[in-house]
Order: C-alpha cells, then structure tokens, then sequence
C-alpha cells in the first residue's frame, strides 16, 4: 500500500438527532498515516462527524447515521448493518476532551485493552506497555512507577496514559476529541510533539478549536460549518490560501 492512500472515505454522510440534522451531506477522503484536524465553530459538527467513525452514535438513542464510512484497506463500510461496532472499535481507538484514566496501575491502564483481547503473557504485555507509553512520550516519566496509581498522575500524564492506552492494542485509526483542550500548555506541547511519531503508524484525525494547533500539528485540515464540510486542503495551504470566503472569515477571526 502506498504510504499517502486514502484510509477512510466519508460517503454522503448524514447525521440526524431526532429530526434535527446535525451533518449534512459529508464527503471526505482521510489520508493514511497524517493527521487530519477538524475545525470550526462550536456546533458545526466536528465532534459527531469524529464519534461516528467509531459507531459511538450508536449509544445515542433517535441518533441515526446514513451513508458510508469505509475502512481501507479493507473496503468496509462501518456503518453497514453486518457491522460488529467491537470490531470497529478494535481498529479506531479514541480519546476524549477531559482525560479518564481507570482507578488502576499505570500498567494495568496500559494493558487493559490487551487483556481483555485475551493476551495473557507477561514479557509480551510488558513489552506493548512500553511500547505504547514510549508513543504516548511517557515512558520516561513513569517507568519507575508503573504500579502506582493511574489518579495520581498529573492532567497531562493522565492524557498522555489514555493515548497511550489507546494505541497500545495497535489500532489503524486514532481520534482525538480536543485532547489538549482542559491542559496547560506545557503538556499540550507535549502531546503536539507525540502526533509527529504517532502518525509513522496510525492515522490520526483530530478535532481541535485551536486553529494554531491545527496549523502546527496536521497534515490536512478540514473546515466545517452548520453541519457542512466547508474545505479540506493541506493545512500550510489552507491556513495561508483558503479557498472559500467563509474559510477565510473564520480563519481570520471574523467569527468564531
């Protein structure tokens, strides 16, 4: 497979809540091994289109998603009805806005996707454990105390630990809702200096309210509004050339 192919192909995605549509039309190829950021306003949809991909609207009552999202190289459609959402789940990992370590030991946060994918031998749970927290850029703060507890780290680590245990049962896609978004900036530049390694094996697609987060960390940005995917485009290009007026409009601060 060559190393820029498409990774994910968004179909005439539509998404609706109740009888409110929260997507219109969406129509977008995700690139293998970068970092897609997506960003807009508040409520235009960044969020759901990411939960989507990995059928978390599912667990939303009157939610109902139509289209296609498919999986390459795979050539599946994860919205399809044939569809186990575990196995979905298992090849798109996710981390969320405020970071949820488990009540448990560093390694046990690490290795517990692992286990409960049945492996049981302790050199080779060991070794994805480091594996993982090297990723995350955490190894070397926390190798010495991986017994410990998970809560006593601080809000970065623990966001650094949830990466971390996202990407050590190896997914081909990671989602990152705002991950810097409730962390001092310290441990955000933490985590934009991990994405550069991160991305030499999974594809990243990001949201981020952020717009100098966006420039500085993806590959391709993606800009929507009401609903509406407004303009994809490299991001050097688009932050410097966008397109579109409304890109442009917002870009620059003339709403937000």
């Amino acid at each position: 497979m060559v190393e820029n192919s498409t990774k994910l192909q968004i179909k005439n995605l539509n998404f609706f809540y109740n009888t409110q549509q929260v997507l219109k039309n969406i129509n977008l190829d995700i690139s293998e091994k970068k970092v897609t950021a997506l960003m807009g306003p508040s409520g235009c949809g960044k969020t759901t289109l990411l939960r989507c991909v990995n059928l978390m609207h599912e667990l939303v009552e009157e939610a109902e998603a139509l289209g296609e999202i498919v999986l390459q190289p795979q050539n599946i459609n994860l919205l399809g009805l044939d569809v186990d959402p575990l196995w979905v789940r298992e090849r798109v990992g996710m981390v969320f806005q405020k970071p949820n370590p488990f009540p448990k030991s560093l390694f046990e946060n690490v290795a517990y996707g692992l286990r409960l994918r049945g492996m049981k031998n302790q050199t080779e749970l060991s070794d994805r454990v480091e594996m993982a927290l090297n990723q995350a850029g955490l190894w070397g703060e926390v190798s010495d105390r991986l017994q410990k507890s998970a809560l006593a780290l601080s809000g970065g680590q623990q966001q650094r630990l949830c990466i971390a245990r996202a990407l050590a049962v190896q997914p081909e896609i990671l989602l990152l809702d705002e991950p810097t978004s409730a962390l001092d900036p310290i441990s955000t530049a933490h985590i934009e200096e991990q994405l550069s390694e991160i991305k030499k094996t999974v594809t990243v697609i990001m949201v981020t309210h952020n717009l100098h987060q966006a420039a500085r960390c993806s590959d391709d940005t993606v800009f929507m509004l009401a609903g509406e995917m407004i303009e994809k485009g490299k991001s050097q290009k688009l932050f410097t050339n966008p397109q579109d007026k409304r890109t442009e409009n917002y870009i620059t601060g003339r709403f937000g």
